[in-house]
């Protein structure tokens, strides 16, 4: 077994009696962060900063060593980060900020996992539909040996059935760590709107929409910084693995409901319908999309079992968690609202998975 990590020990009131020193009124300190070289971790580091800024565009260029995020190579190692979004800091307070971060090459072409870019391009051409998303973000959280918060370490718990959005020590393990996060998210500005137990015990989901166009991406990718950060003042490891256990448990997944100006209107029933036809002659290039290895990931997952559809194949239907593509049974009863796309996984990048949805739907690409 790996020894734990210290960090779990730390006494962080300590740490309070330096964070509470006065700031100097004129700077602040400002996290960097950006997606890495695997297409589902975050980094971040921080600067000092004149607080004389009006706007993320007044922010500053910076760089870090990409040889070390699997981002360049170490004889050419510099990748630019360009500010694309700010937020305000839940762990350092007062005027500090957490900015979110493209990723561009030496040659100022976007890195590989810098997937934003070209989800603003489409976009800003799909702007007249109006596109909406909410993302339903799973993840299971770990002691820091790797095995399942709050699991026997010598057996497993009782099977699924008791723990989604259960209530009791015996049922639910680690919502200390969920509300902490639900509120700093709240802090930060991001649009969360939501949190639950999951089907499998450790295993938790918090929704975030419902957002238009880019803004999906930016704050899930930053809810999930700062639900990593959340967790190391806990000591405990958050994992996106799409299926952390094997057997009979459930995975984790993304969620993505998806909704135009026109089928959020009377009778946009027609539309969604309209929308799942297209989808469906682009299955493989959504499964593509849909987690950082193209499939590979997902491919544990979506076995057609718990709660799944298979990968191979696509389906849709009313109020079907084995489907690709659910209606929910009160969108089917208004006739017009939003579609759910059951295929993402729990560590896709929000950015591919909105802009391959917009391109199919709205764009006809």
């Amino acid at each position: 077994m790996a020894a734990p990590l210290q960090n779990a020990y730390t006494n962080k009131r300590v740490l309070d009696r330096y964070l509470s020193l006065e700031q100097p009124k004129n700077v602040i300190l400002a996290t960097y962060i950006w997606i890495d070289g695997s297409g589902e971790n975050v980094r971040g580091k921080t600067r000092t900063l004149d607080n004389t800024f009006k706007d993320v565009s007044e922010l500053p260029i910076w760089n870090f060593d990409g040889s070390s995020t699997d981002q360049a190579i170490g004889k050419n190692s510099d990748v630019y980060l360009y500010p694309c979004a700010i937020y305000k800091d839940p762990f350092l307070r007062g005027d500090n900020i957490l900015v979110l971060c493209d990723t561009y090459k030496y040659n100022e072409k976007p890195t590989e996992t810098n997937h934003r870019k070209s989800c603003l391009e489409v976009m800003k051409r799909a702007e007249k539909h109006v596109p909406w998303f909410g993302l339903e973000q799973e993840y299971t959280l770990l002691d820091q040996d790797r095995h399942p918060f709050g699991w026997p370490k010598m057996g497993f718990p009782g099977p699924q059935g008791p723990y989604y959005c259960g209530v009791g020590t015996n049922k639910v393990f680690g919502r200390d760590i969920v509300e902490a996060h639900y509120k700093a998210c709240l802090y930060a500005g991001v649009k969360i709107c939501g949190t639950n137990a999951e089907v499998m015990p450790s295993q938790w989901e918090f929704q975030v929409g419902p957002c238009v166009g880019i803004t999906m991406g930016d704050d899930l990718w930053i809810a999930r910084y700062i639900l990593h950060r959340v967790a190391e003042d806990f000591g405990v490891v958050v994992t996106l693995d799409p299926k952390p256990m094997p057997g009979n448990w459930n995975g984790t997944g993304a969620h993505t409901n998806f909704s135009t100006e026109a089928t959020r209107a009377e009778n946009g029933i027609i539309e969604i319908e309209k929308a799942i036809d297209k989808l469906s002659k682009q299955h493989l290039r959504h499964i593509k999309a849909y987690d950082p290895k193209e499939g590979k990931d997902n491919e544990r997952r979506l076995t057609g079992l718990h709660e799944t559809s298979s990968i191979h194949d696509f389906s849709a239907g009313v109020a079907n968690r084995g489907c690709s593509i659910r209606i929910p049974r009160q969108v089917a009863a208004d006739k017009k609202g939003y579609l759910e796309d059951r295929r993402p996984s729990s560590n896709c990048d929000p950015y591919s998975v909105s802009e391959v949805l917009v391109r199919t739907i709205c764009l006809d690409e």
